[in-house]
């Protein structure tokens, strides 16, 4: 009997047909034969642009997450909002649900996200694996949806809007390092190839191997 190994085949997405991977060199696109879904286009410098994008958006967690995002003056008294005194707001208010799901889709899943994608690359642009490696991709691919900055960003936007007619309104640093956050999370986003990092673990796993079973 033949054992299929699992690890060298792709489902297509559209229509689950199985295909054989290969490795794909700068340039090239895979479509499905059947559905002519775009499976693979390869990212130049994959890697690389996440490393200095993670570490980028690492940078930025910081002042985006304490510096005031903007402040509010009415009747002469001025206050100033942060992301996590916004969360700190809807749960003194009763709204836990909705605090939650801000928490985690404006704070941490965008950290985690960052944090792990940080992690992946400078294993794997440094050549130095982990056997945690693909439980981290894992992880990440799985928290990448729900990461959900601009949904924030729309929030700010909108009560931006509605507060400016009723009362005076200053934008802080911290709306200034947010969106940077959010354009660097794009970026992000658009140049990580998890096909390639998911190739990269498996060799830098099999170069680690017989290293392994030599010390046994």
């Amino acid at each position: 009997m033949t054992i299929m190994n699992i690890s060298n085949y792709l489902a297509c997405p559209e229509c689950d047909l199985l295909l054989r991977q290969v490795i794909f060199q700068k340039g090239e696109t895979a479509h499905c034969p059947r559905c002519q879904y775009l499976l693979r286009c390869p990212k130049n410098e994959s890697i690389l642009h996440t490393f200095v994008l993670s570490l980028t958006g690492l940078f930025l967690l910081v002042p985006a997450n304490i510096l005031p995002i903007m402040s509010i003056k009415v009747l002469g008294n001025t206050q100033a909002g942060t992301l996590w005194g916004g969360v700190i707001t809807l749960f003194n208010e009763g709204m836990w649900g909705v605090a939650i799901v801000v928490f985690l889709a404006s704070m941490l899943f965008p950290i985690l996200s960052i944090l792990l994608s940080l992690i992946i690359s400078a294993h794997l642009y440094f050549n130095h694996y982990n056997p945690l490696l693909s439980l981290s991709l894992r992880v990440l691919n799985h928290i990448e949806e729900w990461a959900m900055l601009e949904v924030y960003l729309i929030g700010i936007i909108v009560a931006s809007v509605k507060l400016s007619s009723m009362s005076e309104l200053k934008f802080g640093l911290g709306l200034n390092a947010f969106v940077l956050l959010l354009i660097v999370s794009i970026m992000l986003s658009s140049h990580f190839d998890s096909a390639l990092f998911w190739q990269k673990i498996d060799q830098l796993k099999s170069k680690k191997r017989p290293l392994t079973d030599h010390n046994d």
